[in-house]
């Protein structure tokens, strides 16, 4: 994924959804607004429960010329004909990940809120890094605007800001991230394609 001039929409599927429900939101979602990624980003670990999900999803995504990638399983993902991998052990995969699926694969790195992890990973042949949570428990470390302004300014590797997204995060990251993870903030609302115009209304 290239860095866009403005922020662009990164989706997240839920961890556990309905494949008889599930591929109609989505659907719905992308016939409504233009999405650079989808990132299947399921709980389980079980391969068949995955493989039909990516199907399903696969079918949706591709139909609107969307990527489509997947967490962490890159055999699964390269079998599946998918799009690429999210790793989510920051750049310990990276390079391995990027020989298994080749130059053409997208390959991302979850690097929490660790610049060093981003850096490496970046070194390592990701396609974009994601910081985050950008909300969180008070005890729990969160991806700081400065982050990713450093980010923005010193280094060319796109980044996904990630992880309890809100009306004020989305406005505050606006200028210096290229991707927004959105996830399990609209896939509650009955209305996922209105939940997510309404988180994204600051970039309109």
């Amino acid at each position: 994924m290239s860095a866009p001039e403005q922020p662009q929409i990164y989706l997240l599927t839920p961890p556990v959804f309905e494949l008889s429900v599930f591929p109609g939101q989505l659907n719905a979602v992308l016939e409504a607004h233009d999405v650079a990624c989808i990132r299947l980003a399921l709980a389980t670990r079980e391969e068949d429960r995955i493989s039909r999900a990516a199907d399903a999803c696969r079918e949706v995504a591709h139909a609107h010329d969307v990527a489509l990638v997947l967490n962490d399983h890159v055999s699964l993902a390269e079998r599946l004909g998918l799009d690429g991998v999210h790793l989510s052990d920051a750049a310990k995969s990276v390079r391995d990940a990027r020989k298994a699926l080749g130059p053409d694969a997208i390959v991302g790195s979850f690097c929490g809120t660790s610049r060093h992890d981003g850096m490496t990973a970046g070194e390592a042949g990701a396609d974009y890094v994601s910081f985050g949570p950008l909300t969180g428990m008070a005890e729990e470390a969160t991806a700081e605007n400065a982050l990713f302004a450093w980010w923005s300014e010193m280094i060319e590797v796109p980044i996904v800001a990630e992880g309890g997204l809100t009306l004020d995060t989305v406005k505050r990251l606006a200028p210096v991230t290229d991707f927004f993870g959105v996830g399990e903030e609209i896939w509650g609302d009955e209305d996922p394609a209105a939940a997510l115009a309404r988180l994204m209304d600051p970039i309109g």
